[in-house]
Formats: structure tokens, C-alpha cells, sequence
């Protein structure tokens, strides 16, 4: 996402990236570049590299002061990798400068920002609705024809309302827990929809502060404050023709949230430090893990804007809520990771791993299940994947096993789930002696994460009774 996007390629790889279906052409990837107001696209092919930048024999050529002569090649493939060539100005991906002569992963749809201008990669436009066949047995072990794992009758539901609203411009709101595929439900309903031609832009609310989230979505003329060298537009205008995702909305300030709301009921926008508002035409949807009707009750979001937002609402099913998808998304991340370490097949997974991955409650959901996948093929060394090769936090039962210390009591079924999250929060702190970091990398989740989670359950933070790192 552009600035403030944490981690790349997240639940994106749950999205096929190459082909079809089985045995289907590959389809055609487009490269689209951004300079100003103008959107250029262009087809790739599948192998090769392209050089982008502001040099006449550049393969891609950026007018733009901002870009440099020579500023990024990209490595084309089944995967894509991007690497910046020393750039002035540098080359960002999810807020984060790259390194120069680095290669990284650049995921379908992620934008990447070459000094004041931006490209993104896409597949070909998806005009076709779903396949006649039920999304659930659809090409690829578990998965539909665009690569996606649609196992649970609650999925296939959600799916195909998808089909159904992503024609049409209505605002959509995306609730779920953290990690359970909001971002892939949001590129589902652009890819879907007459617009799937045009951007996706992505902001994560949550990771900027106000000033700079402002900046970003709204723009800013040269000069309007200390630092501002040269003219941005904003998110807003950059997605022009396409469609926005607002993630984490619930955390955007009630300032820029006025600022907002008057945007998407005038349809125009007025950049920091302008004098004249530019009509704009983009598709909004939202994402939060909070209940915003809590928010609006306690003063810290708007109920104007919720409406304006709340055009419909999909609320994705947390993993453990769907457990018929929990073994062909972890062999799908296994596969995935394999192929990154060059494995020349997909890895054994012993049968013990499946009883272990059903019988957790997965706090994390998706995105802690791929991590935990990738764990498991980085641990078993291209050997069968076993149970040892799983955190020992994903135990479940009655006692632990020899040897292995219980470090987090077992759920519990009459406990609710948020309960039961506190819980393992409590007693891994508890088990870490006050300490946040290792408390984190036993549960599984980051240490931002552990501590946003001890802010929505009222839990003090603890003072670290002994190591470091807390």
C-alpha cells in the first residue's frame, strides 16, 4: 500500500499470480506507471527485464524530475522482483525505502514509489464472473479459478455476494479480525468490478500519524509546509478511475475524518495548501477489526461518515470459525515457501501437523498460519514436514508433550474467543516474566500487535521482571 503499508506481499499470496487455472495461457500482466495526473499502461511479457526511468532508452520511460536516469529494473517471472539501481530520489514499497541493488518480491498490486511517481503490476482485467462451477471445487486443490481457497459454506456465500457488488460503486466495509484476508476481499471486489483496468491504492490509517495520513490521502501543493519541495497529489487522485482501500479506518483521527467525509459527498479534492479543489472519481472501501457503532458511541469516529462508508458490510469469519480451509491454505503457503527456496516439489506434511493446525485456535489467523507454514519449511530442511517443525505454542491437549514445557494453557470450549485470547495473552506474559517481545514471539504475533492488544483489553503493560528485550 502507499505509505504507511506494513509487510509485502501479505494476504496478497493467496491470489494466483500467474495463470488461470489448470492448463489455461498465462495471463497478460500489465505495468501501470502514475506521473502526475497521467496513468500510462503497458504489457509485459513473462520473462525478461524492464528498466524504468527518465533516460530516453529506459524500456520505460517516466517523465519526471523526481525519477532518475536509470531508477528501477524489474525482474520478470512467475515472481516478480524489483530492484532499485541507486536512485537520487530512492524507491519505496509500503512506506520503506529499498535498498539500492537489492532484489525484493514486488506482489501483484502492490504500488511501488519512485520518487514522486508510482507503478504498480497487474493482471489483465477480470471481466468474467466466477466459474459455473461451485467456488469450492474449482481448479487447484481447494481453490477457485483465480487461486483462491474457498472451502466453508460461510466463504462461498461471502464470494459470491462479492459477485454481485462488486459491479456496482456502492461503499463496502470490510470487518473482520486481524489477518483474515480484508485486503483480499478488497482486491477480490476491484478485480471484479468495471475498474479493475484502473489503480488500487491502498492506506493504512493506523501507521501514520495524522499529519502525514493526511498528506497522503489529500495531497499537498509545493510549499504548503516545511518539507514540501515539490507538488504530491494525494491517494485520492492517484487512484483516479479505481478504487481506494481505507484499512484500519476505525484508527483515522476525527480531523481528517471531517476532511473525508466532505471529499466523498462533494466528490472533489482540495490539496493542503491549495486554492483549488479537483474533481475526483474513485471507488472507497474500508477495513477495520473494530465494531465502529462502539466507536461512534464513544465519540472517536463519526456516525455521517460511517454511513457514507457503510454501504454494505462483509464480515469475513475469523479462521478458526472455518476450519474446512485450514489444511489446503497451509499447503498452499507450504507450496508457496518451497518454491521460494527453489524445492523442486511441494513438501511432505506428516499427519500429525493436521491435527495440530485444526485443534489451535489461531489468534493471528491467516497471516499467522502462513507464517507458521514457512516456519515449518525453513525448519525441516527440505525433509517431510512433522509436528516438531510447528511453534510450540500451536499445542493443544491435555498435557504436553515429553520434554516441551507448557508454555500457554489450552482454549478452552465455553470460553469466548476473545476470552480465550486474553487468556494466552496473560499467561505468556505471565510465562515471559513481563517480557513483550518474547511474550510476542510466543504467541505468534508481532510485538505492536501484543501491545495494541493489550490496549483493547485494558490490560496494563507489564514491567519486564527479568531478560531484556522487553
Amino acid at each position: 500500500m502507499v505509505g504507511g503499508r506494513r509487510d509485502a506481499p501479505v494476504d496478497s499470496t493467496l491470489v494466483s499470480t500467474g495463470k488461470a487455472g489448470e492448463g489455461a495461457a498465462p495471463i497478460p500482466r500489465r505495468l501501470m506507471v502514475g506521473s502526475g495526473q497521467n496513468v500510462t499502461t503497458h504489457l509485459v511479457p513473462e520473462e525478461g527485464i524492464i528498466m524504468v526511468g527518465r533516460a530516453p532508452d529506459a524500456t520505460i520511460r517516466v517523465d519526471d524530475s523526481s525519477v532518475s536516469r536509470l531508477h528501477v529494473r524489474i525482474h520478470l517471472g512467475e515472481v516478480l522482483r524489483v530492484e532499485d539501481l541507486g536512485s537520487a530520489n530512492g524507491t519505496r514499497m509500503g512506506g520503506e525505502r529499498l535498498r539500492p541493488n537489492q532484489l525484493t518480491v514486488l506482489p501483484p498490486g502492490q504500488v511501488l514509489e519512485i520518487g514522486s511517481s508510482w507503478l504498480m503490476v497487474a493482471n489483465a482485467p477480470l471481466t468474467a464472473s466466477i466459474t459455473k462451477a461451485d467456488p469450492g471445487e474449482a481448479s487447484g486443490p481447494g481453490g477457485d479459478a483465480d487461486g483462491l481457497v474457498v472451502r466453508d459454506p460461510a466463504m462461498r456465500t461471502l464470494h459470491r455476494l462479492i459477485e454481485k457488488i462488486a459491479l456496482s460503486d456502492i461503499s463496502v466495509l470490510l470487518y473482520g479480525d486481524t489477518g483474515v484476508g480484508k485486503e483480499v476481499f478488497a482486491r477480490r471486489i476491484h478485480a471484479r468490478s468495471p475498474r479493475a483496468d484502473k489503480p488500487f491504492l491502498g492506506l493504512n490509517c493506523a501507521a501514520l500519524a495524522a499529519s502525514l495520513l493526511e498528506s497522503e490521502l489529500f495531497g499537498y501543493e509545493r510549499g504548503a509546509f516545511t518539507g514540501a519541495v515539490t507538488t504530491k497529489p494525494g491517494l485520492l487522485e492517484t487512484a483516479q478511475g479505481g478504487t481506494v482501500l481505507l484499512d484500519e479506518i476505525g484508527e483515522m483521527s476525527t480531523s481528517i475524518q471531517v476532511k473525508l467525509l466532505r471529499v466523498l459527498e462533494e466528490r472533489q479534492v482540495l490539496r493542503i495548501g491549495g486554492t483549488k479543489a479537483r474533481p475526483i472519481d474513485v471507488r472507497v472501501l474500508s477495513a477495520t477489526n473494530r465494531h465502529l457503532e462502539t466507536a461512534i458511541d464513544e465519540g472517536s469516529f463519526r456516525r455521517d461518515l460511517y454511513f457514507r462508508l457503510n454501504g454494505i458490510t462483509i464480515e469475513i469469519p475469523s479462521l478458526r470459525d472455518r476450519p474446512s480451509e485450514i489444511e489446503p491454505l497451509a499447503r498452499r503457503f507450504a507450496d508457496l515457501a518451497a518454491h521460494r527456496l527453489g524445492a523442486p516439489s511441494s513438501p511432505e506434511i506428516h499427519p500429525g501437523v493436521w491435527e495440530r493446525l485444526r485443534r489451535y485456535q489461531w489468534p493471528g489467523n491467516i497471516r499467522q498460519l502462513r507464517n507458521v507454514m514457512e516456519r515449518a519449511v525453513a525448519l525441516s530442511e527440505g525433509g517431510p514436514i512433522t509436528v516438531d517443525d510447528l511453534p510450540v505454542d500451536t499445542y493443544v491437549g491435555p498435557a504436553p508433550r515429553p520434554a516441551v514445557p507448557e508454555l500457554i494453557p489450552p482454549s478452552r470450549a465455553p470460553v469466548r474467543s476473545e476470552d480465550a485470547e486474553r487468556e494466552r495473552i496473560l499467561a505468556a506474559l505471565e510465562q515471559c516474566v513481563g517480557n513483550q517481545t518474547r511474550a510476542a514471539e510466543l504467541l505468534g504475533i508481532s510485538r505492536r500487535t501484543l501491545v495494541s492488544r493489550l490496549s483493547e483489553y485494558n490490560l496494563p503493560r507489564p514491567r519486564k521482571r527479568g531478560g531484556d528485550g522487553g
